[in-house]
Formats: C-alpha cells, sequence, structure tokens
C-alpha cells in the first residue's frame, strides 16, 4: 500500500485552519502534518487542554484528513541558536525580543510542551531544528579548533537531553530535519549529532532531500547511512543554478532571486532523484508519510501544491515482496 500523502502546514500559517484542511482534501491530501504556529497548533494549550486538542483534532477528522506529526522548527531554533540578532526574536513571544537567554528559556519549555501536546493530539512524531552554537564556525577562519565544534556538539547534548526526556516519558520523537544552521547538516555532522547524545531512541531524523541535494550530499545516500532513524520524510525539491558565476553560498542572494546558486523548488521541477529516495525508503522500511513541503518562490502556491500532490502519488511505489523471475520456478 502507498504512503499517506501529507503537506506541513507551516508555509500556509496565514490561513486558518478550517479553510487550509478544506482547501487540501480538496486537492487530495490525506493528512495535514500541522505547523506549531499560526492556529494550526499552540502547543501549550494542546499540552494542557484536551478539549483543545479534540477541535484541532475534530477540524481534520471533518475533512477526512489524517494526523501524523506536528512540527516545531521555531521554537526549536531557539534552544541551541546564539539568538544573539533580531532575526529570531519573532521566533518567541513580544517579551523575549532582543534577550537571547530569555528567548532560548522560553524556547526549551516549548519543546517540552510540544512533546506533550504531541501525546495529547494522538501523534508519535515531533520534526523540527535543534539550533547550533557552532554554525557561525563553518568556516575555519578564523581558526577553529577541534574543541570548539566539540563542545558545540556537547552544548547540544546538554540542551536537548532534558527536552528528550520528556519525549521519551510521553512515548513521541523527536525528528530533526538535517539542515543549514542546525547541528546535524549533513551525513557527517547527524552521525556526531547521535554520538554526542548516545544514540538515544528518541532522536532520529526528518529527512528532507532538498537541504542534501544543493550541498551536493546524496538524498539517498542518507536513507542507507540510518535506514532507523528515518522518523519523517520531507518531499520538497531543489536546484542547483551554478553558472560559473556564482556558487553554492547563494552570495548573500535571497530567495527567488536568479542569480542565486540553488534554489528551492516545486516538486519534479529541481534536481532531487525522487525514485532513488522511494526505493531506499523502501529498503529502509519507512511506511510513514510522505509530507509534500512546499517551497518555491517561482511558482504560486496553490497550484504548486496541487501539483506536488499528484507528483507524490505518481512517484511513491511499494516494494516487492518477491524476486522478478521466481515465476520461472513455477
Amino acid at each position: 500500500m502507498a504512503r499517506p500523502v501529507t503537506i506541513f502546514t507551516g508555509q500556509w500559517a496565514d490561513l486558518k485552519l478550517e479553510d487550509l484542511a478544506k482547501m487540501m482534501a480538496e486537492i487530495g491530501y490525506q493528512g495535514l502534518e500541522l505547523a506549531c504556529w499560526g492556529d494550526h497548533m499552540d502547543v501549550f494549550k494542546a499540552a494542557k487542554d484536551l478539549d483543545y486538542c479534540k477541535r484541532q483534532k475534530a477540524i481534520l477528522q471533518k475533512y477526512n484528513l489524517q494526523l501524523y506529526a506536528i512540527s516545531n522548527h521555531l521554537a526549536g531554533q531557539l534552544v541551541c541558536d546564539l539568538n544573539n540578532d533580531s532575526r529570531s526574536d519573532l521566533f518567541a513571544p513580544a517579551d523575549c525580543a532582543g534577550n537571547a537567554e530569555k528567548k532560548r528559556k522560553w524556547a526549551v519549555k516549548a519543546m517540552k510542551a510540544t512533546a506533550k501536546a504531541a501525546k495529547n493530539m494522538g501523534v508519535k512524531i515531533v520534526n523540527g531544528f535543534t539550533g547550533s552554537s557552532i554554525w557561525h564556525l563553518l568556516y575555519s577562519f578564523p581558526p577553529v579548533s577541534d574543541q570548539m565544534v566539540n563542545d558545540g556538539f556537547k552544548y547540544f547534548a546538554d540542551m536537548w537531553n532534558p527536552i528528550l526526556d520528556v519525549f521519551d516519558e510521553c512515548g513521541v520523537r523527536f525528528a530533526l530535519e538535517v539542515h543549514p544552521t542546525e547541528i546535524a547538516f549533513d551525513i557527517v555532522t547527524a552521525k556526531r549529532a547521535l554520538e554526542a547524545i548516545k544514540y538515544r531512541k528518541s532522536f532520529g531524523f526528518n529527512f528532507d532531500p532538498s537541504h542534501l541535494h544543493w550541498q551536493l550530499v546524496n538524498p539517498a545516500r542518507f536513507i542507507k547511512e540510518f535506514p532507523d532513524r528515518i522518523f519523517h520524510v520531507h518531499m520538497k525539491d531543489a536546484a542547483l543554478q551554478i553558472d560559473g558565476y556564482n556558487g553554492i553560498l547563494a552570495s548573500h542572494l535571497n530567495f527567488g532571486n536568479p542569480q542565486r546558486g540553488w534554489d528551492f523548488r516545486s516538486l519534479g521541477h529541481g534536481g532531487v532523484n525522487f525514485e532513488e529516495i522511494i526505493r531506499a525508503l523502501n529498503h529502509a522500511g519507512y511506511t510513514g508519510p510522505l509530507s509534500v513541503e512546499w517551497e518555491d518562490c517561482g511558482m504560486e502556491r496553490v497550484h504548486g501544491a496541487r501539483e506536488a500532490c499528484q507528483f507524490v502519488k505518481k512517484t511513491d511505489f511499494t516494494p516487492s515482496n518477491v524476486q522478478f523471475d521466481a515465476a520461472f520456478d513455477k
């Protein structure tokens, strides 16, 4: 049986959940991956108020939509981020603005509440970010010592282990979206992150090939390296636009600028090899949802969501349980 096709609501948080659910059900999606912002999921309410959870679930049920995961990328980012400029002020309550440690303390509480919210919503997976205290050290000049990097991974473990304790208590798993600016952004750093937390069973990955593709990391190989840690899957495409003038560091140009060396694309319009990804997921035994994260500055989003839904349904296939030549023995 093909995997359920869902869509992440993060890029649609300007719409009311009721309106979005109706739209996505009509397009053909089978579920929503609820973002923990906008009116889609208030984790502090959901952690304590079962009636609130019933109301949110009732909206999805009204349109025959399933819920497999909730996602709290914004709060998660603040846990390990330096939080030392205004970019992340909007991720936390207004009274935290400009105060790095106040943002961090709020984020830790929010992520613990997210685990409880997931339990009360009846889901087993929370997707999100971790932030990173060492992302700014990526290019080793001024020189970066091994100890500075080691300290960054230790800080990640020190900050996230108490959060993961709550996830364990709730029977919920956290899936890091491996991504630039996070403690893990490729295969090597994903291994180091797992080592740092001593391979806790509640920590794994929200696999998103778009963030690997433009770094020249093979997305299918990521699945092969971590077959038992793929907790959730985002379906998103990206395109390299290297032309001898630009590079993969994006030249301080924003998404959508045609001079960037890479950009996100709607599914099927970039360079990600999704057939190899489906085959790798089949080998890994992944049976969870394929969740569209729609991002493409060059395409109208409703058109993109409709096209992406059909793309995933066409691309996914179930593995065979027999060798193709087994019939020759009959």
